[in-house]
């Protein structure tokens, strides 16, 4: 028998996840059309991220830049971007959030990708901007001054001795230096993905890169769906439910990352000012920007502010919430209140 011309068209899927960069990747798409040309672009576009600015490859741009320290060095476009935004981030927060403290994390024991960090502890593991950038929604990121903190004392330790020059391609790191570009890069790749993934296919998208999330083009009715918890992993169990219509949202966590060193629990957020992990309040920060970026710069640097961090992002006017280590929950500058 001839086939029937009454067969039904399956829906084709509108989300993809894998593992990548120690954590998990998620895009999701308006069309499902465009599912497989947005899953290549974010895949080859994490791969690139990777081969630019791991500093567990020996194989890296950084890891070649690191041994060059005190060379003037020609690097990729993209790693320049990323060390651009790293500078960013630190000079926007007065060195709260600093790309130089790749020897601090290694002082703490995080000297290896984070899934076979976990595994060496025995616990399961996580699974072109300008340089201050406006959108056509006036978000911006202002950041508040705060009192003056101690200097750095070692100058291989200290973000204002790298030297970038974007229009040559060249970098400059001190000798001894390790950089940890971390979630800035991250938060990046996450915007440059999606708004990649966007105008190549015409499709409304989100990317999220272990719970750091970009948006771009138009949104699903009612915007994307997303959980906000202390472990992007999680759905449906403790934590609130919002809607993104435009921008990013990005959170930051002690929770999850977590790992023992000799014999003293540690996690990844490092206080540029005592070179450890940071001693907070607040268990995670979750906020929203134009840019991933931003999100993640003000969620970093909540985290180390810890008891000032409320009025810090208040007069930045940024929407955050913030958990704190007792499950308290405060939302500041207009996040929408808890479901009841």
């Amino acid at each position: 028998m001839g086939a029937t011309s009454e067969q039904t068209a399956q829906p084709r899927p509108l989300a993809a996840a894998w593992g990548a960069l120690g954590t998990t990747a998620l895009v999701q798409v308006t069309d499902g059309a465009a599912l497989a040309a947005a899953t290549a672009i974010l895949d080859r576009q994490l791969r690139e991220l990777d081969l630019a600015a791991s500093r567990f490859r020996d194989d890296s741009e950084i890891s070649a830049l690191q041994r060059r320290g005190g060379a003037r060095t020609e690097v990729s476009p993209l790693l320049v971007e990323l060390i651009a935004q790293a500078l960013r981030a630190a000079r926007i927060t007065d060195g709260l959030v600093s790309p130089a403290l790749g020897w601090a994390l290694v002082a703490a024991g995080y000297d290896r990708d984070f899934d076979e960090l976990a595994v060496a502890d025995g616990r399961a593991g996580d699974a072109a901007s300008a340089p201050d950038s406006d959108d056509s929604r006036g978000h911006r990121l202002v950041v508040a001054r705060v009192a003056r903190r101690p200097r750095i004392r070692a100058a291989r330790q200290d973000w204002r001795a790298i030297e970038l020059d974007r229009e040559a391609g060249t970098v400059r790191l001190p000798a001894g230096m390790r950089l940890d570009l971390g979630a800035s890069a991250k938060a990046y790749a996450a915007d440059r993905a999606a708004s990649t993934i966007a105008a190549a296919t015409g499709a409304g998208v989100l990317v999220s890169l272990g719970g750091d999330i970009a948006t771009a083009g138009q949104p699903p009715a009612g915007g994307w769906q997303v959980h906000v918890s202390d472990d992007h992993r999680t759905v449906g169990g403790p934590g609130q439910r919002v809607a993104i219509t435009s921008g990013a949202l990005a959170t930051s966590s002690t929770t999850v990352r977590r790992w023992r060193h000799r014999g003293r629990s540690q996690h990844h957020i490092i206080d540029p000012r005592s070179g450890q992990p940071a001693t907070s309040c607040w268990r995670t920060v979750s906020a929203t920007a134009a840019t991933c970026v931003d999100a993640n710069i003000a969620t970093t640097a909540a985290i180390v502010l810890s008891e000032q961090a409320v009025p810090w992002l208040e007069q930045a006017g940024i929407a955050a919430r913030l958990v704190a280590v007792d499950g308290a929950i405060r939302n500041v500058c207009g996040w929408p209140g808890q479901a009841r």
